[in-house]
């Protein structure tokens, strides 16, 4: 098996951001929006969240009004949301995972993930056929049958959950069934080190990828274990949660993703993940940016004296003061009073001087602190809750 699923993996980076900017442009065309001259101009449109797609939906079901072709599913995700999905070669870019993890002909892939409503269990199904392997769909439950099934039909890849493999692997130690599988490809889940080492131990290479429901693929584990590499067919961007404007490489922020997919062109898509930009490339010749992977959530949105306090605040807040950089709310316990701080970036002395506009766009009063210019953490975190309850 070639070690690479295409030519596109090892292009050069001018080379694909001119493909990405021209597929873009089409989409952007598609979509009712101006061209862009380069992908930079990216920062400058709307971000869509979750929330604006639910509420377009529910105005406009099923799709929001985005221009969507060629769909032969319909899927339902919690939300609700609603996503179609496409018969076309490998609609969610899954194969290029696949094909890294060693799945190919010959291989019969026991998938794992949801085939009801949900659309994890299509996305692997496509994945698989891309990479010419056959498929049991298995979906989850029923684990006795499912080992067994293992056994039978000679299942020599699993893909699913992290944790859902080791049900079935300790299922079929009490059956007495030797199983074949050795290799496995998992998301939906965290892939603990521990865990990975157990599959290791019992001779099964396990890598992982990050995807989405609506996006597909965005990015995914290599042999070469060094964060994960961005799809070819995706555009990511790192922001400051709460706002679209990104980070400096290397920073943690929340994870904005443009598809670049014809027939669902989601521009600029808010996945509420943090993560953040590797510096170099990877060691297996993949040319692409490597992530670090899931790092947590961007919603940090926390209760303090019983208001909400939401990262799109902390970045209003900012953008109030011209000599503020950066500000990050923390929130801790006095006794059984909450306390709100509000820390702030910047070259100035007087606290006393934020005080109105953070209790006008917080609608809270807090005790400010003046920090100097990069002295707040650059971990993702616009608001820190630091209370406990125990």
């Amino acid at each position: 098996m070639s070690s690479f699923f295409d030519d596109l993996e090892t292009r050069s980076q001018d080379a694909r951001e001119a493909a990405q900017l021209e597929a873009l442009n089409a989409q952007l065309t598609k979509s009712g929006m101006d061209p862009l001259q380069d992908l930079a101009g990216l920062a400058a449109l709307p971000v869509l969240r979750k929330s604006d797609l639910v509420a377009r939906q529910s105005e406009n079901p099923p799709f929001g009004n985005l221009p969507v072709s060629n769909f032969i599913h319909v899927f339902q995700s919690p939300g609700p949301i609603y996503e179609p999905g496409g018969g076309s070669h490998d609609w969610w870019r899954m194969g290029r995972f696949l094909h890294a993890a060693g799945v190919g002909k010959g291989d019969i892939v026991q998938n794992c993930f949801g085939y009801h409503l949900t659309p994890a269990g299509m996305i692997f199904e496509s994945g698989a056929r891309a990479v010419g392997a056959a498929v049991l769909p298995a979906g989850t439950g029923q684990t006795e049958l499912q080992a067994r099934a293992a056994k039978d039909i000679g299942i020599t890849a699993y893909a699913g959950t992290p944790d859902y493999l080791k049900i079935i692997l300790e299922k079929a130690d009490d059956m007495g069934l030797e199983l074949g599988i050795k290799k496995a490809v998992v998301g939906g889940g965290a892939l603990f080190p521990s865990l990975r080492q157990y599959y290791v131990d019992r001779g099964i290479s396990c890598l992982q990828c990050y995807a989405t429901a609506d996006l597909g693929n965005i990015a995914y584990e290599t042999p070469a274990m060094e964060g994960m590499i961005l799809d070819e067919n995706v555009i990511v961007e790192i922001v400051t949660p709460g706002t679209g404007t990104p980070v400096a490489e290397g920073e943690v922020g929340e994870v904005i993703v443009t598809a670049l997919n014809p027939d669902y062109p989601l521009i600029r898509f808010a996945t509420g993940d943090l993560s953040a930009v590797l510096p170099g490339q990877s060691p297996c010749g993949r040319t692409n940016t490597r992530i670090k992977g899931w790092m947590g959530r961007a919603d940090q949105t926390a209760k303090i004296k019983g208001m909400f306090v939401r990262p799109e605040q902390v970045a209003a807040l900012v953008d109030k003061h011209d000599d503020v950089t950066r500000a990050r709310v923390v929130a801790t316990r006095d006794g059984e009073m909450d306390v709100m701080t509000v820390r702030l970036e910047t070259e100035a002395t007087d606290p006393d001087a934020y005080a109105k506009t953070i209790a006008e766009v917080l609608k809270l009063k807090g005790k400010v602190e003046l920090v100097a210019p990069g002295g707040l953490p650059r971990d993702g975190l616009v608001i820190e809750d630091a209370r406990k309850y125990d």
